[in-house]
């Protein structure tokens, strides 16, 4: 029987300006992720559904959360959406060369244990691209903490990649997304970079490896 079930990409954002190049950057991830995932499915009867959170709108939420320990029902709602999400889009500007302090509470109300095994995309904006490795050094280990499941590409989106379409050396943000959006996807759908590849049959059936070619192009990274 056909899963009929939406797939669900959820996507935080936690720009505070209105309007943010961080909420831009995560509805082009979403756009890239929802892109792939249609052009992809092996059974096309499944709808894909996407949210942003905007956590500026959730922001006094947080901290009456972080002191008395009881959410609001929109928080409450938030959390829930990003739990039972079937992929995560995480963006964050960058503050004093890490995460923004609003990024990091959200997900400190989150449990420790309610993100295993969800693929996420890290993402980050800032002013200067020497901040880029924030990503790896604070956004990649805080997701390993939750056990998600980060995909390869992680996307820093400076002022001056706006627009870029990179050079010879580097490829330009627009490239960048479509990649880490397809990196997810597949994520979601059962085929990643790394390690083994799960083939589900119509009967749920046996376990395959797939061989790391074969994953690279099922990714179309070309």
């Amino acid at each position: 029987m056909f899963a009929t079930t939406p797939l669900r990409i959820v996507a935080v954002s936690a720009g505070l300006s209105q309007p943010s190049s961080t909420r831009l950057l995560a509805d082009r991830l979403a756009a890239a992720t929802r892109e792939r995932l249609t052009a992809e499915q092996d059974r096309a009867d499944r709808d894909v559904e996407v949210r942003v959170i905007e956590l500026r709108d959730l922001a006094v939420d947080i901290a009456n959360h972080l002191v008395s320990g009881f959410p609001s029902a929109g928080l409450r709602e938030a959390i829930d959406a990003v739990t039972e999400a079937d992929g995560l889009i995480a963006v964050t500007p960058v503050f004093t060369a890490s995460y923004s302090g609003l990024f990091k509470s959200f997900f400190d109300l989150i449990d420790h244990t309610a993100l295993t095994g969800k693929p996420v995309v890290i993402a980050a904006t800032g002013g200067t691209a020497r901040h880029s490795l924030v990503l790896e050094h604070a956004l990649r280990p805080l997701f390993a903490y939750l056990r998600a499941v980060t995909v390869p590409t992680s996307v820093y989106a400076a002022s001056e990649d706006w627009g870029s379409a990179g050079d010879e050396y580097t490829e330009g943000l627009p490239s960048r997304i479509r990649r880490a959006g397809g990196e997810l996807a597949s994520a979601v759908l059962g085929r990643t970079v790394s390690g083994a590849s799960r083939a589900l049959g119509l009967d749920d059936g046996e376990d395959a490896v797939v061989p790391f070619e074969q994953q690279l192009a099922d990714l179309r990274l070309d």
